[in-house]
This record gives C-alpha cells, structure tokens and sequence, in this order.
C-alpha cells in the first residue's frame, strides 16, 4: 500500500499553494494591470500572500472566495475587511455559515456599490481623485478645532457618491483614524493630518502599511528625513505625484 508521510503532504500542499498564487498573479496583473506593472511582481506576490492569509482567517479556502478577496484588495484596499468604510464587507466575513455563500453576499455588496458609487467606467472615482488631487495642492482653510467638519465637506465635494453611501459616521471614525495615524508620525498640523485622511479615502485606511502602495510606507520610514514637517512634506509631494500617475492611468483608458 502507498504511504503518503505528513511531510510529503507538506510538500504536496505548498507546490499546490505555489500553483495557486502563480494563477493570481495573472489574475491579479489582468484585473489591475496598471497597479501591478507600477509595484512588480514582487511586490505583487507579497500582497497577495498577505490577502491569501487573511481570507484564509475568515474561512475562505476555496478558489472562488479567495480570489474575490484578493480582487477585493484592489477595490478597496488590503485593509478592506477592518475598514469603518466598508462594514458592508466586514459584517458577511465574520458571519458565520458557508463560505460560498458568504462571498456571493460579499459579491453582490460589491456589484451595488460599484454601481452607485463608481459609475460606469469608474467615471465618479476618477473626478473624485482629481478633486483630491486638487484639495492635496491647495492651502488648508480650517483650523485644526474644525478639522472634522473641513474634511467632512471635502471628502462630500470630492466623492459625493462615496459620501452618501457610506455615510456621515463612518467618514466621520476614517477622519479620527487619520489623525490618530498622523500622530504616529508627528504631523502636528493640520496640513499634514489632512493629507493622511486624503490618502485614507482614496486608497483605504490601512494605506500607510499597504503592501499594494509600499510608496507611502517606505516613504513613512525613510530615517533619511529627520523631521516631521519635512517628513509630512516629502508624503504630499508623493501623494500628489500618485495621483496624478493614477489620472494618467484613466486617462489612458487603463483601470488602476
């Protein structure tokens, strides 16, 4: 009789593990082909190990329900599933009961917000990042007293679509978490508060350590730039110079 060892199911798994993630890769580069030309294959690789991982800590184990978290993670961000953006997603997760239904629940979320948030052709995500990218370059006119309200109206002007699906409140927890992710680097003015909670809206609240945009962590790290004024600085200049990258994308016609 054939004897199969533990350790050879080991090995039997991991080179099934490295088909898989070879077949999201292509997946991956065909759904966002912008965004995985821009960070590499390597890079690729790790955030989709990264997604991998986590759908796997909320029982999704089979091929479909994984490569929907994975597209998820372009959509919304790595940090989708604890995003105060997104409780939509968050809720069908942690719910019990089975996996394929769950991400059919998850999908049809998807397929509604898609719909009365980004329009066709992602037309309404596209002038939404342009009035961002606008906001990032224009002197701030709130105070930090009124920092939540001033932000609650830009993000309104930016996105009114995403504003109104998501509502007031869960703006409202995104902007605290902003300023409280600023504090961790210092940014003691509202210039450089803001411009986290920019980055949090357009790319989700878990950007600053997102394997998919590992321009903002490295920048975030960089021992290099020794204050928090300079540090904030050189994020807008970044920030600006991605989104503007991130327009040319649309404008060539090509989903990022």
């Amino acid at each position: 009789m054939l004897t199969i060892r533990k350790d050879q199911m080991q090995i039997f798994e991991m080179a099934a593990m490295g088909r898989f993630e070879d077949e999201m890769v292509v997946h991956s580069q065909n759904f966002s082909p912008k965004l995985c030309e821009v960070i590499g294959e390597e890079q690729l690789r790790v955030a989709l190990r990264q997604a991998i991982k986590r759908a796997g800590q909320y029982g999704f184990t089979y091929r479909g329900p994984i490569r929907l978290f994975i597209e998820l993670i372009f959509l919304f961000g790595s940090a989708f599933d604890t995003d105060p953006q997104y409780p939509m997603f968050s809720q069908f997760l942690a719910a019990y009961g089975d996996q394929m239904q769950r991400a059919e629940q998850i999908h049809k979320e998807v397929v509604d917000f898609l719909q009365k948030v980004s329009g066709p052709n992602d037309i309404n995500v596209q002038k939404a990042l342009a009035a961002l990218a606008s906001f990032a370059r224009k002197p701030i006119t709130f105070s930090a007293n009124d920092i939540v309200t001033g932000m609650l109206q830009e993000m309104t002007h930016a996105f009114p679509q995403k504003a109104a699906y998501i509502g007031k409140e869960a703006l409202t927890t995104l902007i605290q978490e902003g300023r409280n992710e600023a504090q961790k680097y210092a940014f003691d003015t509202v210039r450089g508060e803001a411009l986290v909670i920019v980055l949090m809206y357009a790319f989700g609240h878990g950007c600053t350590e997102d394997p998919l945009y590992p321009w903002i962590s490295r920048t975030l790290s960089d021992e290099r730039i020794i204050t928090p004024a300079a540090l904030a600085e050189r994020m807008e200049r970044k920030a600006v110079t991605w989104l503007d990258h991130v327009l040319a994308g649309f404008n060539q016609g090509a989903h990022t």
